[in-house]
């Protein structure tokens, strides 16, 4: 039997998305074969894929940061999990693929009532809005936050959270994304046509609470800039190169010790632990379950149309989230059929 993934064959542009056919082998000793049935696109795939990150996997590779699946076979010493069990991973690669094998130790169990495409921009997008928020920024109701890349998958994650505790939220975005932001509950401000800087100095003379800077480190010091005495910087945007990885620790080593009482922090999922994982994803399930957050999903592609995907989250015309899903999926959405993953 065989499955199908979608592979980086080279640096460049989406045309070196290639579909390759794998033979499926049975789960080895201490793993589980996972059938995926949904995940995200996000930006770390396309700088991998492009060559923009300081450390990047050997080609060929298979991106996908994170998947949604129902186990599908175990292997010997599994204990843990079982075939049938609907879960979910931080894979950093492998997920543009109809199968992956996986630890245990990696996976989080899903609720079988929620929706698998809403369920994929939590494992990513909205874990990493939930801890910058409140594990490293720690805001309270009522703040004042400045978002920068407000529109993409993590910002209207930052939105939604956001407005649960009263934030009053700022939101950098090109004039075009202004509208669906200002649904969301942002003040929206054009980066383009727009002092960030000086239109923050004017509405917030006494300087914002925290800001979350998901893009450029350009933005690092400008984003300190419009902080209160005892304010936070969290920045979780990947450098685009060994270089700029370097100018960004001289940058942030020197902004920390700068003696103005603000405070920058980096954040990364890699540099947390699981069991702190396990139990933002299980806040966010409870969240999305209740119907207090609803993912903005601005397109859905087959797993293996992955190329296409990436050619439009890289079109900078995207508002939320693009995912990927299993073929019986997109079928049932399109039939309006109940959702089965089984």
């Amino acid at each position: 039997m065989k499955y199908k993934s979608v592979v980086a064959t080279g640096r460049g542009s989406s045309d070196v998305l290639k579909i390759v056919e794998h033979d499926l082998r049975a789960p080895a000793a201490g793993e589980e074969r996972v059938r995926i049935v949904a995940g995200g696109v996000c930006q770390d795939d396309i700088a991998a894929r492009v060559g923009k990150r300081p450390f990047l996997p050997k080609i060929p590779f298979v991106p996908g940061y994170s998947i949604v699946g129902v186990v599908d076979a175990i292997g010997a010493g599994v204990s843990d999990v079982a075939a049938g069990d609907r879960v979910a991973a931080l894979t950093v690669f492998g997920g543009y693929a109809e199968y992956i094998y996986l630890s245990p130790e990696m996976l989080v169990h899903v609720p079988i009532d929620l929706d698998p495409a809403e369920v994929a921009p939590l494992i990513l997008n909205y874990l990493v809005a939930y801890q910058v928020l409140h594990r490293m920024a720690q805001v309270k109701a009522n703040d004042r936050v400045l978002l920068i890349g407000a529109s993409g998958g993590v910002g209207t994650a930052l939105l939604q959270l956001g407005r649960l505790i009263n934030l009053k939220m700022y939101g950098l975005a090109s004039s075009s994304k202004h509208a669906a932001l200002i649904k969301l509950g942002a003040i929206p401000i054009d980066y383009r046509s727009q002092d960030f800087v000086e239109v923050l100095r004017r509405a917030e003379p006494d300087g914002l609470d925290a800001v979350f800077n998901g893009m450029a480190e350009d933005y690092l010091r400008r984003g300190m800039a419009v902080l209160r005495r005892g304010g936070t910087l969290v920045h979780y945007g990947g450098p685009e190169s060994l270089a700029r990885f370097i100018l960004f620790l001289a940058e942030f080593i020197w902004l920390n010790v700068a003696p103005d009482g603000k405070a920058i922090k980096g954040y990364g999922t890699h540099r947390v632990d699981f069991q702190l994982l396990k139990e933002d994803w299980s806040k966010l399930f409870d969240l999305l379950e209740a119907g207090q957050i609803k993912p903005i999903i601005a397109a859905k592609f087959p797993i293996l149309e992955a190329a296409r995907a990436n050619q439009l989250l890289e079109s900078g015309n995207v508002v939320g989230n693009v995912v990927l899903l299993a073929l019986e999926l997109l079928y049932n959405y399109s039939a309006g059929l109940q959702l089965s993953t089984s």
